[in-house]
Parts: structure tokens; C-alpha cells; sequence
């Protein structure tokens, strides 16, 4: 059985988006319904909220700048936050029905980001541009969920979770432009939901599984090759991070629940050290909004 550590008890109602700052040597990630910002740091052990939105209201997820500060995604608007010295200042509104949830960078520094359904109509996908101009990609996504990108960021990975499906697709570096969409995964019923992901330096993806206790690595084809059980039913993301990107970190949530309910580590912060995973992660790309 894989080796999990506990490095986070931080009963998170939602514990979403963990990214390694390499600059920092930190771990960051949210709690989405509370608005919360968290932070980890591996030397001193310790971890601490950094940062809370206005009258509690949900944070998404965020990117890490190329300058080293971090774009977090709220209601309606986006905040960039400078990480040493506090300040923050709203960057981008943008006239979405819903709260944002998982987001990510690319190579050329635009953002993709998801919209949750709302009591009329389905989520969406929308594309963010350096420059600040923001469109939607796909429409009537049932839970926009994890993203990542493949080696030859010649693919683009999208998890509609509703759907239990991750897709690829066909993904033009030069332009952000998405085409050809195929099933990568389908999830069978009653064996949880995908979730976040990650994409390591082998190319594989790492899925999250919500109400399904754990993460699932696929291969290229999209194959199941080995989990890893958390005790938490509901697994929300997963990421790499340390050095050399040799830790697999997860994130939990309690989602209105107890630990009675969902598993003892429901709502903590967990990793897994370099020995246990037979796999490396890769930095994150860098988000560019507001900076050119």
C-alpha cells in the first residue's frame, strides 16, 4: 500500500487547485467555498491561510504569474496578488452566472478556465488572452473540471466530470485554438468522478477521483496503469511538487460532510513522497494576463 503523509489537517469544505511556487518552494491551494487560500511549506512543515476574499466568497483557483505573483479566480472577477508584499488588485471581470472552478495556464500564457452550472444552464470553458480579451471555448459543460496538457502540447485534456469523461483534444499552441475532441477516459458509474489532474514529464495523466477515494494514473491511451487510495472519499486534485517535482501532493474535501461520513483525511492536504511514486511532474506553465 502506498505511503500517504498528512502534511495539512485543514478539514477544507472543498480543497481544490495545489500548485508548486518553484521560486517560493511552497505549496499553494484553495478551498473553494470558503475563499480561502492556503500555503505549505516542506522545510518548516508548516501551513497557514494567506488569503481570504471579500466577504467569503468562492476562489476557483489561481495561476501562478510570470512574475512570480498569483491570479486568483473569483466570483465574476480575477485579482492578481502579489505573494511577498500582500497587494492585490482586480485585473479582469468577466460576466459569468457562476463561480470559476479549476483553471489553468499555457505555454503562451493564456488561461483556460471553467464556469460551474448555474440554475438555468450548464458551465462553461473560456479562454483568457494575454491581452486581457476573454472568450468562451466550449459551452454546456457539466462541471468543468481538470486540465493539463500533453509533452508535445500537441493535446489538450479537459474532464467534464458530470459526463465521467476526459477529453483530448486537438490543441494549436500558436493561436489556443481547440478541435477535434475525443473520449480519453470514461469512467464507469458508482466508481467515483474524475476530478482535477495533472500531467507528468512521462506524459501521463493523473485523475483525481471524487467519491471514488482515489487517483488513477493513465497511460497515453488512456489505460489505467496504477491508484492510489486516499482516506477520503472524495479526492479533488492532484499535482506535483519539491525540487525536482518528485512529491505528489492531493487535495481532499469534506463537501458539507463529516469525517464520520467521508473518511478520516476528508478535507486535509496529503503527500506522497518521491519513494512511494514512480513518477516526476513537470513546473506549470506560467500565466501572462495584464503583464505584456
Amino acid at each position: 500500500m502506498t505511503t500517504l503523509e498528512r502534511i495539512a489537517d485543514t478539514y477544507a469544505e472543498t480543497g481544490e487547485g495545489p500548485l508548486w511556487h518553484p521560486e517560493e518552494r511552497c505549496l499553494y491551494w484553495v478551498d473553494i467555498p470558503a475563499g480561502l487560500l492556503y500555503r505549505y511549506e516542506p522545510e518548516t512543515g508548516e501551513n497557514s491561510v494567506v488569503y481570504e476574499t471579500n466577504d467569503s466568497s468562492p476562489l476557483g483557483g489561481f495561476t501562478i504569474e510570470a512574475d512570480g505573483s498569483l491570479l486568483l479566480f473569483e466570483h465574476g472577477q480575477v485579482r492578481r496578488w502579489n505573494t511577498q508584499s500582500g497587494g492585490h488588485e482586480i485585473v479582469l471581470r468577466i460576466d459569468a452566472e457562476t463561480r470559476f472552478n479549476d483553471v489553468i495556464a499555457d505555454s503562451e500564457g493564456r488561461v483556460f478556465c471553467g464556469t460551474m452550472p448555474g440554475s438555468e444552464a450548464l458551465g462553461d470553458l473560456y479562454r483568457i488572452d494575454p491581452d486581457g480579451s476573454t472568450r468562451i471555448v466550449i459551452e454546456d459543460v457539466d462541471i468543468p473540471n481538470g486540465m493539463g496538457f500533453s509533452r508535445d502540447l500537441e493535446t489538450f485534456f479537459f474532464t467534464e466530470s458530470e459526463a465521467r469523461r476526459i477529453y483530448a483534444f486537438a490543441y494549436d499552441r500558436d493561436t489556443g485554438e481547440l478541435s477535434d475532441r475525443r473520449a480519453f477516459v470514461e469512467t464507469p458509474a458508482n466508481d467515483g468522478v474524475p476530478d482535477g489532474m495533472t500531467v507528468d514529464e512521462s506524459g501521463d495523466v493523473w485523475s483525481a477521483r471524487w467519491n471514488g477515494d482515489r487517483v488513477v494514473r493513465y497511460d497515453s491511451d488512456g489505460t489505467a496503469v496504477t491508484e492510489i487510495d486516499v482516506p477520503a472519499r472524495k479526492v479533488s486534485s492532484v499535482t506535483f511538487g519539491g525540487p525536482a517535482y518528485e512529491d505528489c501532493y492531493l487535495t481532499t474535501a469534506l463537501d458539507g460532510g463529516t469525517r464520520q461520513s467521508e473518511g478520516d483525511g476528508a478535507g486535509a492536504l496529503f503527500r506522497v513522497p518521491s519513494t512511494e511514486v514512480d513518477a516526476t511532474g513537470v513546473p506549470e506553465f506560467r500565466s501572462r494576463i495584464g503583464l505584456e
